[in-house]
């Protein structure tokens, strides 16, 4: 019997954080009966879906490349072979994508082309068993290569891993760096991260017992401090940002009132500069705390962070919720919102709002649909690669958006018309099946007489016979009145919704001359 031992998901090389550009994920229609619930039951129903009654074998490249065909397909992910033959039918990717792996090792196409889920979890009762030799000797499925169309992904994270040997990092001169004092009663650490950063700060701290974690998230980099601290502290950390030169303090405040001769011992990682793809995300416990209906079907969740946790998300950025779900860890990444869409005040709040439509049927959101105030939920630090350089000097900004894709659209729309004085407007256009779909209406048609740098169009699919507005689904036609670009204007069109809205939608757009650069498309 194999000592089997633990994976990391993804790896740290993986694209999976970010997708490539253009190559969002295929799907196909799965049978009835063959949804992620169906896997979950066959996989606990005793069935034997290895061939080898359980046992765990030792596999040679010879004998992995014997395994290719679609009733006998073994593929190797991490040095771990897999039988995903009883896997075929419940692939949202189809059979084709899991075959491109057959007999040889799948783990470059698996990071390339998978979303969220955690396939420790989702194939444990397929392991074969483990490689004799290492991964990268065996023939590796290579992944198709498409069209570059610029399309961001929203992808899963992985649990904490370790960080990759070698990672090129900037020019030395860049590199952040920290400093600490204490007095009897507090200690500071203090970040220089050598640049500006945004007033809204851009740092992560967590506090959990006796070990400190400060995430800085710098653009597309990550710097983290990582200490078991020397002694007691109280669970409250405070934090201060200096954004004109780039200085970030965390204040903690001493149980005993003793001299430290050290912050603590540094722990995995400490004061490591990495790119933030590379970089494990953490979770945290949070409380949910209310919950408000949107619309018929869609809902606001609020949820606390833990007292010792102080967590900015940056706007365009997104989070991971992760449940356990009849005994397998479900991951789905949702962007926070604000509690409305214009708040007057900018305060540091320990709440973060997700604004998420339940499907009946689906298997995550009846789920948290389901959770009592006062439950707790797993939630990551922030992810994405969006940043604000997107928004430099930009004059236009133009946001399609189809459904809960209208979720990174608002806290975009608050930035251009609050914070960017080059904006001189903003134009949502909002997709939806009727008007009682359409999220946060009341608060957008305000928003419209009060602002007139703000334009807003709706387009129904399924209109009732009273609707005045436009009705369809995007094309050419729609968006060439709708995508201006005057004398000396800067645009950014940005774009979310369903995977084939946004595919299409970021297709037409390149076809009004918009380059790769004026074109942002979130995925999710």
């Amino acid at each position: 019997m194999l000592n089997v031992p633990p994976q990391s998901f993804p790896s740290m090389s993986s694209q999976q954080r970010v997708a490539p550009s253009g190559q969002p994920r295929n799907k196909v229609a799965l049978k009835p009966g063959h949804s992620l619930m169906d896997w979950i039951r066959l996989t606990k129903s005793g069935r034997d879906l290895t061939g080898l009654k359980g046992r765990l074998i030792e596999v040679t490249e010879e004998e992995l490349k014997k395994h290719n065909t679609r009733n006998d397909c073994w593929t190797c992910i991490r040095g771990m072979v897999y039988n995903v033959s009883a896997y075929m039918d419940f692939h949202p990717g189809g059979e084709e994508e899991l075959m491109r792996a057959a007999g040889m090792d799948g783990t470059d196409l698996f990071d390339q082309v998978h979303r969220w889920v955690n396939y420790e979890s989702m194939l444990k009762e397929c392991l074969v068993g483990k490689m004799v030799v290492k991964a990268s000797t065996v023939l590796k499925a290579q992944p198709t290569k498409k069209e570059n169309t610029h399309v961001n992904g929203l992808t899963p994270p992985p649990p904490v891993l370790p960080e990759p040997a070698a990672v090129p990092l900037p020019a030395k001169d860049h590199r952040p760096r920290y400093d600490w004092f204490q007095t009897d009663e507090t200690v500071t650490i203090v970040v220089y991260t050598k640049r500006k950063i945004p007033n809204s700060g851009c740092s992560v701290v967590d506090l959990q017992g006796n070990i400190l974690r400060i995430e800085i998230l710098l653009g597309s980099w990550s710097y983290l401090l990582h200490w078991s601290l020397s002694q007691e502290v109280e669970e409250i950390v405070a934090t201060k940002t200096v954004s004109s030169v780039g200085k970030i303090q965390v204040c903690l405040r001493k149980v005993a009132n003793a001299k430290w001769t050290q912050v603590g011992q540094p722990l995995e990682s400490h004061d490591s500069f990495i790119r933030s793809k590379d970089r494990g995300l953490f979770y945290r416990d949070c409380v949910l705390v209310s919950k408000k209906e949107v619309t018929h079907d869609t809902q606001l969740f609020c949820f606390r962070l833990p007292p010792g946790t102080h967590m900015h998300v940056p706007v365009g950025r997104h989070v991971y919720l992760k449940a356990s779900i009849q005994g397998s860890d479900v991951i789905k990444p949702y962007t926070p919102v604000d509690e409305v869409l214009m708040p007057q005040k900018k305060t540091v709040s320990s709440d973060i709002y997700l604004m998420v439509k339940v499907y009946p049927d689906g298997l995550f959101t009846p789920h948290l649909d389901s959770l009592n105030i006062g439950a707790s939920l797993s939630i990551s630090s922030p992810d994405g690669p969006f940043t604000l350089r997107s928004l430099r000097d930009v004059t236009h900004l133009y946001l399609l958006a189809a459904g809960t894709g209208f979720t990174p659209m608002t806290r975009l729309l608050r930035l251009a018309l609050q914070d960017l004085s080059s904006v001189r407007k903003t134009k949502l256009m909002f997709f939806n099946r009727q008007e009682m779909d359409i999220l946060w209406h009341s608060e957008l048609e305000q928003l419209c007489t009060e602002e007139e740098r703000f334009q807003v169009e709706y387009v129904l699919s399924e209109p009732s016979g009273s609707w005045m507005g436009r009705r369809g689904q995007v094309d050419a036609t729609m968006l060439q009145g709708f995508l201006e670009r005057p004398e000396d204007s800067k645009c950014l069109v940005c774009v979310c919704g369903p995977t084939g809205f946004t595919e299409l939608a970021v297709q037409l757009v390149r076809q009004q001359g918009f380059s790769e650069e004026e074109i942002h498309a979130f995925q999710g």
